[in-house]
C-alpha cells in the first residue's frame, strides 16, 4: 500500500471528535528501531568500514501498515486559532466590516475633538485596543449602523469599565474612521518607527529638491485627510512581505493613492491634485509620510 493510497482511503475526524483510538502511538526504541534494523543489510569488506544499506520502501510500507493504517486524518475544523494583534489581516477585517455595517467618514470637527480628548499615549493605546476588539466582533456578527459606538462597547461587548466613553460620545457605528484615526495619533508623534514592518523597498530617502516641493505642498492647505489616507494605505497594503508584487515601488505616490481613494469613492483633496509632487515614488512613501508629519508640526509651532 503506497502512502497516496493510504491517504485517499483515510477518513476524517475533527479535533472535537478525537478519541484514543484515533491517535498514533509508538515508542521509538520498542517499536520503530526494531522495525528499521530488521530491514537493514550490513556488508563488510576487508580494510573498510561496515556498510549499512536500508530497504527504505519496505520500511515505509511497514510503518504505514503497522502505525497508520486505519487511522483518520485529523482536521482543525471548528477549532479557534489564536492570532496576535500584529498578525491580524486588518485589510480583510475592514472589508468585512464595511460589508456588514455601513461606514462613512467622521466629520473633521469630530476627528479633531477625538484627537484632543485623548491626551496621553496610553489613552490612545487603550482606545485602540477597544476599537480593534469592536472591529473583530463586528466583522463576525455585524451591528446596528445607528447604534452609538460607546453603547456598542458598553452594552454589547460589556467593556464599559475598560474604555473611556468621552472620546466616543459623538460617534455612531463607524469604527473604521475611529480606528484609522487612533492608529494615526501615536504615529504622528514619531515616538518610534511607525512603519518598521514595511519593506525597505518603500523606505528610500527623499532628495533635497523633493523635500522642498513637499514643503510647498504642506503650506498650501489642510493635509490631514491626505496624511490619513497615506497612513491607511501604508498600514493595509504595504505591510505584507510581497506588497511589491501588487504595488510597484517605481509607481507614483500621487497616482497610486488617488486610485486607492477612487476605489473607496473618497474625493482626492484639491490641494493634492494641484500641489503634491508628481516626482515622489512609492519607494519613498514612508519617508514622505514622516517628513510631512514632522514638517507640519514644526510649521504650525
Amino acid at each position: 500500500m503506497s502512502q497516496s493510497t493510504f491517504c485517499s482511503n483515510s477518513y476524517k475526524v475533527s479535533l472535537s471528535e478525537l478519541t484514543d483510538l484515533h491517535v498514533i502511538r509508538y515508542e521509538v526504541e520498542k517499536d520503530l528501531l526494531p522495525l528499521v534494523l530488521s530491514n537493514c543489510q550490513y556488508s563488510l569488506e576487508r580494510g573498510k568500514e561496515t556498510l549499512s544499506e536500508y530497504d527504505l520502501p519496505k520500511i515505509q510500507q511497514q510503518v504505514l501498515t503497522r502505525f497508520l493504517q486505519g487511522k483518520p486524518l485529523i482536521t482543525l475544523t471548528g477549532i479557534p486559532i489564536l492570532v496576535t494583534r500584529h498578525e491580524r489581516d486588518y485589510e480583510s477585517i475592514l472589508k468585512t466590516v464595511k460589508g456588514k455595517v455601513s461606514q462613512e467618514r467622521l466629520p473633521s470637527l469630530t476627528l479633531t475633538a477625538l484627537s484632543r480628548d485623548l491626551e496621553s499615549h496610553s489613552e490612545v493605546c487603550d482606545a485602540l485596543k477597544a476599537m480593534e476588539l469592536a472591529l473583530g466582533f463586528l466583522s463576525m456578527t455585524g451591528g446596528d449602523t445607528h447604534m452609538p459606538l460607546v453603547r456598542y462597547l458598553g452594552d454589547t461587548l460589556r467593556m464599559s469599565e475598560q474604555t473611556e466613553p468621552h472620546f466616543l460620545k459623538s460617534c455612531c457605528m463607524i469604527p473604521l474612521s475611529v480606528w484609522i484615526t487612533l492608529r494615526f495619533l501615536p504615529l504622528s508623534s514619531l515616538l518610534k518607527d511607525p512603519f518598521s514592518g514595511v519593506s525597505a523597498e518603500y523606505q528610500k530617502h527623499l532628495e533635497e529638491e523633493q523635500k522642498k516641493l513637499l514643503q510647498g505642498f504642506i503650506t498650501v492647505g489642510n493635509i490631514n485627510t491626505w496624511l490619513l489616507e497615506m497612513h491607511e494605505f501604508l498600514l493595509l497594503n504595504l505591510g505584507s512581505p510581497r506588497a511589491s508584487d501588487t504595488y510597484g515601488p517605481h509607481w507614483s505616490v500621487k497616482e497610486t493613492l488617488a486610485a486607492y481613494m477612487d476605489r473607496k469613492e473618497v474625493q482626492v483633496p484639491p490641494d493634492v491634485e494641484a500641489s503634491f509632487p508628481d516626482e515622489i515614488l512609492l519607494s519613498q512613501i514612508v519617508e514622505t509620510w514622516k517628513f510631512t508629519v514632522t514638517y507640519k508640526q514644526e510649521w504650525m509651532m
